[in-house]
Parts: C-alpha cells; structure tokens; sequence
C-alpha cells in the first residue's frame, strides 16, 4: 500500500519536519502512525516528499524525517471539467469522484437549467465545501497535485474559457442533435482540454450557441445518457486514456 498523505503549507527541503494541527491529529489519532512508518508530504501544488515518522507526541504532532523534495510536473493536455451545478450533495460527489480519477481543474457553473442556485453566503459556503472536497480527494487518491476548483462562472465567462482552449467541448445527450463521440474526437497532446458537462435538464439552445460561437463542439459519450454528477468523471477517465496520460 502506498504511503498516505498529509498536507503542509510550507515544504520542509531535508532533515526533520513536525506536522501538527488537522494534518497532525490525523495521522497521529486517526491514522496511528508510527515511527518508522512512510508518509508523503505535499503543498497539494505538486511540490512533494517522502518522510519517514519519527515519532509521535500527544494527540496531535507528528515529527517526520524529511527525504528530497521533488516537483511533479505540470500534466500534458491539462483537462478542466466546466460542471454545471448539481442538485444537492450531488456536487461534491462530482468533484470527489473526478479528483480521484485525475482532473486538473472544475469549473462551477451556474448554467440557465441549474435547480441549484449558489447566491450570496450559500454560494461562498457550497464552493467552500468543493474545495475542501478536492483537497480531502486528492489526498485519498494520494495525488500531490490537487485540482484547481474556480469561483462559479457564468455562461458568458465559460464561453470565454473555452475560447482560449487547445480543445473545447460541451457533452450533450440529445440523440437528434450532431454530435461527435468524445471517443474518436481529435485531442491535442499538450495544451488544454476544456469540456462543459450541463445540468440535468440539459444545456440550452442559447448556452449551446454561445459555446459553439466559442469554438466549443457537441460530443456525446454513449448511448446511455449519465448523470451531471457522473458524466463529467466519465469523459475525465475517457480523456485521461485517450491522451496517454494513463498507460
């Protein structure tokens, strides 16, 4: 089994380090570690190292000997999802689930069919909650390089996004609309993939007409038409296989 990993914010460069706090509490009363155990370190931006528990103090500190601190490098197509906004916990098992797959980036989306609407305190504490999820994903996943979660975009600022991409797309389940499949689309090798996954009621003519304005094709992934909250990590895993990324 891989090591688990903690989250520091600053990367200690060799010797001893002691992880205290949440990340702490964690692994000394949750996890048990002990010394001579493995663990990652990361700032969750792709700076990482390997340490060895030294010991373990109290309920909540951790001192870790600290290895070399290496530097994942930035992924190559980076793939952002634009997800339109799900109706309740649905969100943050979108998120979730495409962490733990290998999405570089989300992008919430207040899309004209959303039932969800994030406005004022609630929306600060539903993206809150995203980022947190990210976070606690990727560092399940062991990741050390965590996705990007953005402030909530509008149609107008998505459209925005996707016309500076290498390769924009929005999935769209209508059979009689002409869409390619995602899965014999041409993909870039380097650059940026952008793919818009809409609501569950689907994404709007007008939606649809600005993101093709934008460069931004239809793609459909099958026959069967998946949930907002599993389609997105659905064209993830697809993408990933299909650029090389995984292999």
């Amino acid at each position: 089994m891989t090591a688990p990993v903690f989250v520091v914010e600053r990367m200690s460069t060799g010797g001893e380090f002691v992880l205290d706090g949440p990340e702490g509490r964690h692994a000394v009363s949750v996890r048990r570690l002990e010394p001579g155990e493995d663990v990652v370190l990361t700032d969750g931006l792709g700076h990482w190292a390997e340490g060895t528990v030294r010991a373990a103090e109290g309920k909540d500190r951790l001192t870790v000997t600290v290895h070399a601190v290496r530097e994942e490098p930035e992924p190559a197509p980076r793939i952002t999802v634009v997800q339109a906004l799900p109706k309740g916990d649905r969100g943050e098992l979108a998120v979730e689930t495409m962490t733990e797959t290998g999405v570089d980036a989300i992008v919430p989306w207040q899309a004209a069919r959303c039932i969800t609407q994030w406005k004022g305190e609630r929306g600060a504490k539903s993206l809150a909650k995203w980022r947190g999820t990210a976070r606690e994903a990727g560092k399940q996943s062991r990741r050390v390089r965590f996705p990007e979660v953005a402030e909530a975009m509008t149609t107008k600022q998505v459209a925005a996004l996707l016309a500076g991409a290498d390769f924009a797309g929005v999935l769209h389940e209508d059979r009689d609309h002409d869409s390619t499949p995602l899965a014999t689309a041409e993909l870039p090798a380097t650059g940026t993939i952008v793919l818009v996954v809409g609501p569950e009621g689907g994404v709007s003519p007008q939606e649809l007409a600005a993101f093709a304005e934008a460069g931004a094709r239809p793609y459909r992934l099958g026959r069967s038409v998946l949930r907002t909250s599993t389609a997105g990590t659905a064209a993830t895993a697809l993408l990933l296989g299909r650029t090389g990324r995984w292999g």
